[in-house]
């Protein structure tokens, strides 16, 4: 058997997709199941031990007819016996009927004319479970597992190396990341509200070093932030298995809603995430180690450092 999921997203929706792919590696273990993700996403995959090939199609490009007709060829080559599919466009739809691919599960409300299986959606839940559900259109029936991880023993070595490095190893260490999201903006919660927060970890003196977490995104804020406070370390790590290692060795991480945040989760390594009013149900699992300070609105910059203080001397 031939299994191929469509998860169109980035690195954190991948990572929130992983307890399905589980579900259906424990379901059918013998089955070669592949991923189709955007070029941005495959890093992703680093991690996962339940995926036989990672394939690439840019969802949100303005595709032309050859780029349809090639992934056409590529996903009838491979003879799929069953495909799920995360929201895409009817385009990808038609061509997953046109393959003749005879098991097509999707969302209801997701061009369902074209599958074979259709799934109510429910977008309230937690996003893991809403997308957990999609393996009741292959007649599965178990609960959503936890986010998993499979961290390479490569990534281990290099983050325990970066970890003597900066002289962390044996103090420990609390992450900071703002993983940005608009182009225009240095930061998603603002900078002097990062300061302040940074200054009252310094006041405490916990012996713990404050490290920020870059990303392919947010290096500006990073040099802002070192630039204001010059006692600051900064790791930059070249792939999601790194990155996983070292939140994973940390005794604390605050972050935005971003794809160290989903690592931190399936590390279970202490969360506390900046959230807006629509983010926390859908983003956050129910769990004592993951903590969500939600915005009354829709911008993080409402969130009172005061508030986020208080919550990290809880944790």
């Amino acid at each position: 058997m031939r299994i191929l999921a469509l998860v169109p997203g980035g690195i954190g929706d991948q990572l929130l997709f992983f307890p399905t792919l589980e579900t259906l590696k424990n379901q059918y273990p013998q089955a070669a199941i592949d991923v189709l993700v955007e070029p941005r996403a495959k890093k992703a995959y680093r991690v996962c031990k339940n995926v036989d090939e990672v394939l690439v199609f840019d969802f949100q490009d303005q595709n032309s007819l050859a780029d349809y007709l090639n992934l056409l060829g590529i996903v009838r080559d491979c003879e799929y016996d069953a495909v799920i599919s995360l929201p895409t466009s009817w385009r990808i739809k038609l061509l997953l009927w046109l393959n003749g691919i005879p098991t097509r599960v999707g969302y209801q409300d997701d061009f369902a004319l074209f599958l074979s299986n259709s799934v109510v959606r429910k977008p309230e839940q937690y996003r893991a479970e809403m997308y957990h559900d999609l393996v009741t259109g292959l007649d599965i029936k178990a609960t959503c597992p936890p986010i998993t991880i499979n961290v390479p023993t490569e990534d281990i070595n290099w983050a325990e190396a970066e970890q003597h490095r900066l002289e962390i190893k044996d103090s420990g260490y609390i992450i900071l990341c703002d993983d940005q999201s608009v182009a225009t903006e240095i930061s998603n919660y603002p900078l002097k509200s990062w300061q302040q927060i940074v200054e009252n970890i310094e006041q405490r003196q916990t012996g713990l070093s404050i490290i920020l977490l870059q990303t392919d995104t947010n290096q500006e804020w990073v040099t802002a932030m070192i630039s204001n406070h010059s006692n600051l370390k900064a790791i930059a790590c070249p792939d999601v298995g790194k990155m996983a290692a070292i939140v994973a060795g940390a005794n604390l991480i605050l972050c935005n809603n971003s794809a160290p945040l989903q690592l931190a989760v399936a590390a279970n390594i202490y969360s506390i995430a900046l959230l807006t009013s629509q983010e926390s149900k859908m983003i956050l699992a129910q769990n004592e180690n993951c903590v969500g300070i939600q915005s009354t609105t829709e911008k993080l910059a409402d969130i009172k450092p005061e508030t986020i203080v208080q919550q990290l001397w809880q944790g």
